[in-house]
């Protein structure tokens, strides 16, 4: 017998739209669907975006412009963009949504486990004491506790405070 355990607010993932090629250039290319796909923040050479299919409340990434597949190839002054655009977020995540630790990496290669291996990208995940419990390691399932967009839009009415004015 099976344990069912309903999250309706996943079924966009299943059923949802798919965007042939890469999403980070998608994202990158219509700003004029930034509140659709999620934007915090852009950047001159860099973006602030939610993750769809976060591992907690708030979890976002930053994303070069430049469809790149390797951190070493990545322009300087990208890179530099991209570190003080993660110490900036890191200050919003705790400030906005009381954070008490956020972890940052870059799953470089499918071999390391980038879901996305072919557009490098930074994630910052929110952290909390006892965030997590039994259900991810036994049920191999994540219980997502609030909704996507009330999340957001609290954190976009406060990203230009952080990282400065978008461009």
């Amino acid at each position: 017998m099976f344990d069912l355990l309903y999250a309706p607010w996943r079924s966009e993932y299943v059923t949802g739209e798919r965007i042939d090629g890469c999403v980070f250039c998608y994202a990158r290319d219509h700003k004029d669907e930034d509140e659709k796909l999620g934007i915090l923040y852009r950047a001159r050479y860099s973006f602030a975006i939610m993750n769809k299919y976060p591992y907690s409340p708030g979890h976002f990434m930053v994303i070069p412009y430049e469809h790149i597949d390797n951190l070493e190839n990545l322009p300087l002054e990208t890179w530099h963009e991209m570190s003080t655009l993660t110490k900036k977020g890191v200050k919003l995540l705790k400030d906005v949504l009381r954070a008490e630790g956020v972890n940052i990496g870059m799953n470089l290669g499918a071999a390391a486990g980038a879901g996305i291996a072919e557009h490098i990208h930074m994630h910052l995940v929110p952290r909390w004491q006892r965030d997590t419990n039994f259900i991810t390691t036994i049920g191999q399932t994540r219980v997502y506790s609030t909704d996507f967009f009330k999340i957001y839009k609290k954190l976009k009415e406060r990203a230009d405070e952080y990282f400065g004015e978008s461009v």
